[in-house]
């Protein structure tokens, strides 16, 4: 069955999930921004590499608040409100998140940013689970940069600053990146452990055990920046098993 959720494409399948159970599948080729609620960003459609997606860049009213903090006070405020856009009607348990991503430093960024850009999941209330890249870092001349290429994180109680500080390496890795090219990831998320798979690998990039989200919590999948960067994203697409909740609302 194929439904139109605010000219968002929505697929519905049934099918084995990874780990053995019946699950939807929703496609999103995200060249639209409708169907998308808007929290501290702007987005746009747009073409990077001769393909189509959506541009994500801070709100201008955000990036003004943003531009008269200290760099330490802007992490902490991203921490504390965040920057992303929700996919409206769907809600995400376990199962697997696709999408192609890119990004890049926005101009006049910092000389400290890096293209932060990723995907935030189980979104509720404020509170979410989010795997990013950092495109800069990927081939970087320093060892310790290039470990830093790929991050967990779950805000607002647990930023990347506050994990590195408390349990170094433990929640970033290296992966192989460029800015501003298509990058394709998977996040495959069970209970309270997750894995990040990235240019279609078979071998996870960066394994999580202990999601501090918790085993069951359910909320919102959403497109997710943070200061300093211009990202896009296309193809996204949320496979989910069937205890797992994805319930894209259902327009005739």
């Amino acid at each position: 069955m194929t439904r139109s959720i605010s000219r968002i494409l929505t697929i519905t399948l049934t099918l084995l999930g990874a780990w053995g159970a019946e699950a939807q599948v929703i496609h999103y080729p995200l060249e639209t921004a409708e169907g998308l609620r808007l929290h501290n960003v702007a987005v746009e459609p747009a073409v990077l590499d001769g393909k189509k997606g959506l541009r994500v860049t801070l709100s201008d009213e955000t990036q003004r608040r943003f531009n008269v903090m200290t760099e330490g006070e802007v992490d902490d405020v991203q921490a504390r409100v965040g920057q992303y856009a929700v996919i409206e009607g769907l809600k995400f348990s376990d199962g697997t998140i696709t999408a192609e991503i890119a990004g890049a430093p926005a101009p006049g960024a910092a000389s400290a940013a890096r293209g932060f850009v990723g995907i935030a999941f189980r979104l509720h209330d404020g509170a979410y689970d989010l795997f990013n890249l950092r495109l800069t870092n990927g081939r970087a001349e320093q060892q310790e940069r290039r470990n830093h290429a790929t991050q967990y994180s779950s805000l607002p109680n647990w930023p990347w600053f506050r994990l590195r500080k408390a349990t170094p390496s433990r929640y970033e890795s290296y992966v192989d990146l460029l800015p501003d090219v298509w990058t394709t990831i998977r996040i495959a998320v069970r209970g309270d452990r997750a894995r990040l798979y990235v240019h279609g690998q078979d071998q996870p990039t960066l394994i999580v055990n202990d999601l501090r989200s918790g085993v069951r919590r359910t909320g919102k999948v959403a497109l997710w920046i943070n200061n300093g960067t211009v990202a896009h994203f296309r193809n996204l697409t949320v496979t989910t098993d069937a205890h797992g909740p994805a319930r894209p609302h259902a327009t005739p």
